[in-house]
This record gives C-alpha cells, sequence and structure tokens, in this order.
C-alpha cells in the first residue's frame, strides 16, 4: 500500500486589518498560492455560488440571510472579487471598490457567534462542495474562520 502523498504545510496569512495583499508589479517569492491551487477564477466562482446557494437552502443560515437583498447578484460577485485578490489571484476587489475594510462594510450589521457560525457553516458546505484536496480545504477554512471571527462585534 502506498502512503498517501504529503503536502508541504501552506498558510494563508490573514492580517489583522483583513484587507488582501497589495497589488505588486510581479508576484512575490512565496505569494499566496490559493488561488491557483484551488482551480483559479472557475473554482473561486464555484466556491462563492455553493456558499450563496448554501444560504438560500439552510435553515440555520435564514437570518444571515435576511441581511441580504433578495438579489444576490451584487453579493455574489463582490464576494467574488473579494476572494479572488485575497486568495491570492487578481485584485478584483481593490481595482474596482479600493481596499475592503470589512470591519467597517460589517459594522452596521451585528454579528455574533451565531452568526458566524451560520456563515462558516455556508463556507464549510461551499469548500466542501469544491475543495478536493483535503489539506487545502482546511487551510482555507481555518483562514476563513479567522476572518469571520474577525468581524464578530456583538
Amino acid at each position: 500500500m502506498t502512503a498517501p502523498p504529503t503536502h508541504p504545510r501552506r498558510t494563508l496569512s490573514v492580517p489583522a486589518t483583513v484587507a488582501p495583499p497589495q497589488p505588486a508589479a510581479a508576484p512575490a517569492a512565496g505569494a499566496n498560492p490559493h488561488f491557483r491551487l484551488l482551480g483559479g477564477e472557475p473554482a473561486v466562482r464555484q466556491l462563492v455560488a455553493h456558499f450563496y446557494d448554501a444560504m438560500d437552502q439552510r435553515s440555520d443560515a435564514m437570518f444571515i440571510r435576511a441581511l441580504h437583498p433578495a438579489d444576490l447578484g451584487q453579493a455574489r460577485e463582490r464576494l467574488f472579487q473579494f476572494l479572488s485578490g485575497w486568495l491570492g489571484g487578481p485584485p478584483l476587489y481593490a481595482e474596482r471598490h479600493g481596499p475592503p475594510r470589512l470591519r467597517r462594510a460589517h459594522a452596521a450589521f451585528a454579528i455574533d457567534a451565531a452568526a458566524r457560525d451560520a456563515w462558516m457553516a455556508c463556507m464549510d458546505q461551499a469548500l466542501g462542495a469544491v475543495v478536493r484536496d483535503p489539506g487545502l480545504r482546511d487551510e482555507l477554512r481555518a483562514a476563513f474562520m479567522k476572518v469571520a471571527t474577525a468581524l464578530v462585534n456583538r
């Protein structure tokens, strides 16, 4: 029996401000590889689609779904743009809207541990549907949890 392949430990750094890295003229050595490892734009779009589909379908996410407009088109596109840059791909959100400033953008919403957990349940479902590599899935889940926890304001 052959041992399963081991993957070098990759980390997704989540700065205290939860802002994506600033765009550089050329990729730096050791730049965030998650966008590429995930599968690039098609996979990130799938992740976003599965995330919002889960939010529409999960009874434990109804209260966070209610915080969004009925039409999720703009929310889907903005999350895709944010994740693109945050995961190490093109910094689409920053190019179109400026720095994300997630805490400021979410300050108007009461985000407690239950809201964080509901959001994470949707993201876990999406990660399970899109990310086949268990190590990568665990790394992304841990990074998303850091961001979600940083947004708790109640």
